[in-house]
């Protein structure tokens, strides 16, 4: 059974929990069934990771933003381009045969549900952060996905950006596939600045779009 952290962090993610709500140990112990103690343990640790804020009544779920969308694209474009240099010099047979296969799956995806086209992308970057033999950067990267979950609604959403990072995917592949370092950052920033566009102009256009299943 997932710990009371993963669940309350699953429940954020998932957007039962919402930017902006208080979150109140006593009702939440009677909800899971558990003292203060855990209650208060979960919380820290969520507030740790950037999902929860202290406020005056106790804690609540971070709001998103539009400059937090900045904040997140510009590291994460830092750290997706060294993993991607790494994962281009240090990658394995094992590692491409991993990305072909994951690539492959996301050209036979494209009437999937843009949550399950999220799903899959995720899965293609941590072929990448695997390939990049790099734990530290591993973990920094994890915990920004994090943060960009948060925004309940994913890029895929967007008509096009589907076959857009197809594209963009087949060509950071085929830089780390020929041990290309400069060529692979290259493509990785390229990639997170597209998407750090959609999910801008997507929270321009307003609540409708943002909150779509």
């Amino acid at each position: 059974m997932p710990s009371l952290y993963h669940q309350l962090l699953e429940e954020v993610l998932e957007g039962d929990l919402r930017p902006g709500e208080i979150l109140v140990e006593s009702a939440l112990g009677k909800r899971f069934g558990v003292s203060r103690t855990p209650i208060r343990e979960a919380l820290r640790m969520l507030e740790q990771d950037g999902v929860l804020e202290r406020v005056n009544r106790g804690m609540r779920v971070r709001q998103t933003s539009s400059e937090e969308v900045l904040e997140i694209y510009g590291v994460r474009t830092i750290l997706e381009a060294a993993a991607a240099r790494d994962a281009a010099t240090r990658r394995t047979d094992y590692d491409l045969a991993n990305l072909d296969r994951i690539l492959r799956s996301m050209g036979e995806a494209r009437t999937a549900t843009p949550q399950e086209m999220a799903a899959i992308n995720r899965s293609f970057h941590r072929a990448i952060w695997q390939a990049a033999r790099n734990h530290t950067l591993a973990d920094l990267l994890e915990r920004l996905a994090v943060h960009l979950r948060r925004y309940p609604a994913t890029t895929y959403l967007r008509s096009g950006r589907w076959e857009e990072a197809l594209e963009e995917h087949r060509l950071l592949l085929e830089a780390i596939r020929r041990r290309d370092p400069d060529g692979a950052a290259e493509v990785a920033e390229k990639h997170m600045w597209v998407a750090r566009d959609v999910r801008l102009d997507m929270i321009r256009d307003g609540p409708d779009e943002m909150s779509q299943p």
